[in-house]
């Protein structure tokens, strides 16, 4: 890992990569979900707020050619930055019309310092036509498809009303790598889940050899119904000490070449009702860096070889 953390973080692949610093800028672009629009008749996943795990301020009442511009201006100006990724973030941006989507993407790469293209989705929002189309991309800009998976448990994913199980993430997990593209998979920590029971996720992840894992900490945002299950006291939330133990033990079955995209949040403040410490993300992070230190241990260090 060529970086100064000890595990392989996202930004410092990206700047390995391309020779500066590359950005995230986050896109709406209207998209629904089959699991919110009644498609599937399950009301929606329990953690899941209005803004589909959207967390930046403008809105798609801007076209995303006009998010990308206004988006890669505020960080030239905040941070100097030079180089950005298009990434659809809000709720399934694969879940349209074939015709549609080839406009949408292409408008979010209609920028001359955009050099890839990260795209949010369920893995029953995928097919081989969407995945030809993702794939075109993949010499000119460095493309990524992101499922939620949440938990490789099945009465984990029926608990949280995901309205697909874990062998449909996995056939289209399969097919994305199949059409060359990259794949980062999000995993949720607190899904009333056992220690043992997350770190098969982790080792399930590293037989697959993901390119990227993304990890949540299960958290309940307004009006949610995970919001609602919180208040009648069906469920605790973990701590953060043990959630950065947890993080570190996950971190450690999975194969050094998996860039993990994120380990803290800070885009729940104005939504956020618990676990309040969610809300640190810097002191998370730190608390990540001291527990590997303290192990003298890292990403990889029990992963098998085979």
């Amino acid at each position: 890992m060529l970086n100064e953390k000890r595990y392989n973080q996202f930004s410092a692949h990206l700047k390995n990569k391309f020779g500066v610093k590359v950005y995230k800028i986050t896109l709406d672009a209207g998209f629904s979900c089959p699991n919110r629009d009644g498609s599937l008749s399950t009301g929606g996943c329990i953690f899941c707020d209005e803004g589909g795990s959207f967390s930046n301020s403008h809105s798609n009442l801007l076209s995303v050619e006009e998010q990308v511009h206004i988006g890669a201006k505020n960080l030239k100006d905040r941070f100097g930055a030079e180089k950005f990724m298009s990434y659809f973030q809000a709720f399934s941006n694969t879940y349209k019309p074939l015709s549609e989507l080839e406009k949408i993407y292409n408008s979010a790469l209609n920028h001359p310092d955009i050099v890839g293209l990260s795209i949010g989705t369920r893995p029953d929002c995928i097919d081989d036509e969407k995945l030809k189309l993702i794939s075109s991309y993949k010499d000119d800009y460095y493309t990524w498809v992101e499922y939620g998976l949440q938990s490789v448990h099945n009465k984990t994913l029926e608990r949280i009303n995901r309205g697909h199980d874990f062998e449909c993430f996995l056939k289209a997990y399969e097919k994305t790598k199949e059409a060359g593209i990259n794949v980062c998979v999000h995993v949720i920590f607190g899904l009333w889940e056992s220690h043992e029971e997350i770190m098969q996720t982790a080792k399930t992840l590293a037989e697959l050899k993901a390119d990227g894992v993304k990890i949540h900490m299960l958290c309940a945002l307004k009006n949610t119904k995970l919001a609602q299950i919180y208040a009648e006291g069906g469920i605790d939330f973990m701590g953060e000490d043990e959630y950065v133990k947890t993080v570190c033990d996950f971190l450690e079955y999975l194969p050094e070449s998996t860039t993990i995209h994120r380990l803290a949040g800070n885009g729940y403040s104005k939504t956020l009702i618990a676990p309040l410490w969610l809300g640190k993300k810097f002191d998370v992070l730190n608390k990540i860096d001291r527990e590997f230190i303290k192990r003298n241990s890292h990403q990889g260090s029990k992963f098998i070889y085979k």
